[in-house]
């Protein structure tokens, strides 16, 4: 057994920050996000962890238990493994040196969050896609109840919309028609955005397939960036499809989609219909594309009765059928190179070979570790003090998660640090040499996952369903029959214990603890400027950028660590002389990267999560090359991303461009109340304290006045709102009264909004308030006056503090920006990788 290590008292988190700063070698990063994700919190706040390595333990003796409940069988021999036959039974220790300084085995984050913490009750599940959204309202309702009841336990959720009937068609309510399957995209993405999973949104993918006929309507949806912002969105593209594109022939949409007798049909030009998927993902980098039937045939599961894909996770490298769940852990590659950056660097396979074949078996326990974290779930639901009948639909899908868990037993062995393998071996990653080494660490992996599997399936049971006849059907299994066929042979004697093994899923979180490059994607830089926000008045902080709005940061040059770790060894600082130098993200040759891919996809039973990166001026032509290349490859699906795509605008006809922006005739606009709402917000004029009177006409800004904090306007601190009512003085003269409630509710009057303020800046503000009664987008007028040319530096910091008043009036996914971190300001933080978005200044990712 290991040694008791953790504390049972409590660590503030300036005594878990100091600790972790020095695990982490001074890596704030790495330090604040294993603290902000990870470590384990009380209730009151305080934390029970100092560093990973209390983690680790934690961790580490849950396996261990569930480890000592399989070796107290005796395990027969016969048909066992080499290596099986040889190794000895793990054990807490055993495995807590695996985890130990995340060298060798990394559990995904659900699992570092959720696993041995007894203050909350959470799945260990990474994701789940549930059943296809049932063709009516109580089934719309049913599925959005299904996403809170996950989210709120920590799970990531992916539906498929197919099953909805297409816009216009006929129902038997009140209503007469539907209004499509699109229309319900921002229910599903409200519920996202609205249930927090510790502070955390939740992650949705909602799919949907090309035959469907309202797929040009979803595939467009997101060109309007303040649509269905909490999810993400792919297309399920047919091989039917794709070759229809490639012949440039007609295409059939239709539903039901598998129907033979569809009772909706509608012809369309395929490479027409390609051409919007291209120029959308161009716009944007959705949708997302998924070649369908390749998920389909070359998989280990989907093939079986009950089990064929639905959909897919929120990051895409899982498909599965509606009602099962992911478990997630990574082998970091980087550890298997021995003597790294030097001539003597060599791989071990060998070595490899042995933690693989652990780690799939920790994998099978996870399974285990799960079904008990559900049977918690389950226990909580029941004690819960609501009525039978509003916990159902959370029991339904609990149970349904349990029982495919049990029968399936599915598994997720990925491996994060790629790029630095190749790197440490002294090969360019996209080079001829680096995938030919490439393969030969994916059949290491692959096969000692399956040995693991079959061994396991000999000692603990195959899983549920296993039928030889079925297997035969999965091109991944002929596969194995081909190449590997004594692996092939022995799994056809014992079965294997998990329906499937292993994806390549993303590693944000986890390789930022780990220190080394994300999944399979090359390093994405070499070296960046990290910016960190600062509080200007503070005499010691050195200002190095403030942006548009007037925010500090300080800059500092980071480098990848492993490019570090080259210069150590190396002596070498000439960033050309590097195995990195011509192989990061945007330099790399996007028909290697796709080579690559493919190669991986060979030995991988579910799918990958990855994106190319590319320069903001390639072309819509280029987009579409990459992704027919990579369906003819043999991809199961991959991302695009272009340099400021998601800075897309919104594409509409005219009629629909003007409606959406709330103009109606020429020059009119709302007719102003006498007294309207408004919000005080403070900001500073250099060194003045100012304040914005912003007055509110159905919670949206209509007018601004600004001005100085001083006399009738010094308004007190604690003071958030208040009315602006117009008047008229005796001359007939508009006059604008501010009025608020005291601390005892007595009315509070100052007469002459303007007689306090510069009449230059007056001005200004009529302006700027003449733009906004006639509705502008709020994320287009604050841009606007950020882009207003000042003659003198009062009027411009006067702008600044305006525009940051009015930005808190942008909705929630509003602004168009590509690179702005929204949870910690760096104008630039904000990176595209494995299909999500994460930022290098604070760790932030969309994928959690």
């Amino acid at each position: 057994m290991v040694e008791e290590k953790i504390t049972k008292g409590s660590y503030t988190y300036e005594e878990v920050l100091n600790c972790s700063l020095s695990y982490f070698k001074g890596d704030e990063l790495a330090a604040t996000t294993w603290i902000n994700k990870y470590a384990l919190k009380k209730s009151d706040g305080t934390y029970t962890e100092l560093t990973p390595d209390d983690m680790h333990q934690r961790m580490a003796k849950e396996f261990g238990r569930i480890e000592a409940k399989y070796n107290k069988v005796e395990s027969p021999v016969e048909g066992l493994s080499v290596y099986g036959r040889k190794r000895k039974k793990s054990t807490e220790k055993f495995i807590y040196n695996l985890f130990k300084d995340f060298k060798y085995v990394i559990p995904q984050g659900s699992v570092m969050f959720g696993l041995g913490n007894n203050e909350i009750i959470a799945s260990l599940s990474n994701c789940v896609v549930i059943p296809p959204v049932y063709d009516s309202y109580g089934g719309i309702f049913y599925t959005d109840q299904q996403m809170a009841q996950l989210f709120k336990r920590r799970c990531g959720v992916g539906v498929d919309l197919s099953e909805l009937r297409p816009k216009d068609a006929k129902v038997s309510n009140a209503a007469g028609s539907t209004t499509g399957a699109v229309s319900f995209m921002n229910r599903f993405s409200a519920t996202t955005r609205e249930v927090a999973q510790n502070g955390r949104r939740g992650a949705l993918m909602l799919t949907m397939d090309i035959a469907h006929p309202d797929i040009e309507e979803f595939i467009t949806i997101k060109q309007d960036l303040t649509k269905v912002t909490g999810a993400n969105i792919s297309v399920r593209l047919s091989d039917e499809f794709m070759k229809a594109v490639e012949n440039e022939d007609t295409f059939t949409l239709r539903w039901p989609i598998e129907s033979k007798d569809p009772k909706y049909t509608k012809e369309v030009d395929a490479k027409e219909l390609w051409k919007t998927i291209i120029k959308s993902a161009h716009n944007t980098a959705e949708p997302g594309l998924i070649f369908w039937d390749r998920q389909h045939h070359y998989s280990t599961s989907s093939l079986y009765p009950g089990f064929k894909n639905s959909s897919t996770n929120p990051c895409s490298e899982i498909a599965m059928q509606g009602g099962d769940s992911c478990r997630l852990i990574a082998v970091n590659l980087f550890s298997f190179v021995d003597h790294p950056f030097t001539e003597k660097a060599k791989f071990n396979h060998k070595k490899l070979y042995e933690v693989v074949y652990e780690s799939q078996r920790l994998m099978d326990d996870l399974v285990d570790l799960e079904l008990e974290a559900v049977d918690k779930i389950l226990d909580k639901i029941e004690g819960d003090p609501e009525p039978d009948k509003i916990k159902q639909n959370e029991i339904e899908t609990w149970k349904l998660l349990q029982e495919t868990g049990k029968k399936g037993r599915r598994t997720g062995l990925g491996f994060t640090a790629l790029a630095d393998a190749m790197g440490a071996l002294g090969l360019k990653f996209d080079s001829a040499e680096a995938i030919q080494e490439v393969d030969g660490i994916m059949k290491s992996k692959m096969t000692a996952e399956f040995d693991s599997s079959i061994d396991m399936a000999i000692e603990r049971g195959q899983f549920e369903v296993f039928n030889r006849n079925i297997e035969d059907t999965s091109e991944f299994v002929q596969m194995l029959r081909d190449e590997f066929p004594e692996l092939y042979a022995r799994m056809m004697i014992y079965g294997r214990r998990n329906i499937s093994i292993s994806t390549v899923a993303p590693t944000g979180s986890l390789s930022m603890l780990a220190q080394v490059s994300s999944g399979i994607e090359p390093v994405f830089m070499t070296s960046y400027k990290r910016r960190r926000k600062i509080n200007q008045d503070d005499k010691n902080a050195r200002v190095d950028f403030v942006d548009d709005l007037g925010d500090a940061f300080e800059e500092f040059t980071v480098y990848h660590k492993k490019v570090e770790e080259w210069m150590k060894v190396t002596g070498e600082t000439d960033m050309k002389k590097s195995p990195y130098a011509g192989a990061t993200a945007s330099e790399i040759d996007w028909k290697k990267r796709v080579e690559l891919q493919a190669l991986v996809q060979k030995y991988t039973t579910h799918s990958i999560s990855s994106t190319i990166n590319l320069a903001a001026d390639v072309t819509e032509d280029l987009v579409g090359d990459i992704y027919m290349d990579s369906w003819k490859k043999g991809l199961k699906g991959i991302t695009v991303y272009r340099d400021g795509s998601r800075s897309g605008i919104l594409i509409a006809d005219d009629k629909k461009e003007s409606k959406d922006l709330g103009y109606k005739n020429e020059g009119q606009f709302p007719k102003r109340p006498r007294k309207i709402e408004a919000d005080i917000v403070r900001f500073h004029n250099e060194s003045e304290k100012w304040l914005a009177v912003v007055g509110l006409i159905d919670e949206r800004p209509y007018e601004i006045f600004t001005g100085k904090m001083k006399d009738a306007f010094n308004l007190p601190q604690w003071l958030e709102k208040g009315w602006v009512i117009k008047n008229r003085d005796e001359n007939g003269e508009a006059r604008y009264d501010f009025q608020y409630l005291d601390k005892e509710g007595y009315k509070i009057t100052i007469e002459g909004l303007s007689r306090s303020f510069d009449k230059e800046f007056w001005n200004y503000a009529k302006l700027i308030s003449g733009i906004l009664r006639h509705k502008m987008p709020m994320h287009y007028v604050v841009d606007l006056i950020q882009n207003l040319n000042m003659y003198d530096d009062h009027i411009n910091t006067w702008k600044n503090g305006v525009a940051r008043a009015l930005k808190r009036y942008v909705k929630d996914g509003t602004a168009a920006v590509d690179k702005k971190c929204g949870e910690c300001g760096d104008p630039e933080g904000v990176i595209y990788s494995e299909g999500c978005l994460k930022c290098v200044s604070c760790g932030h990712s969309k994928c959690g």
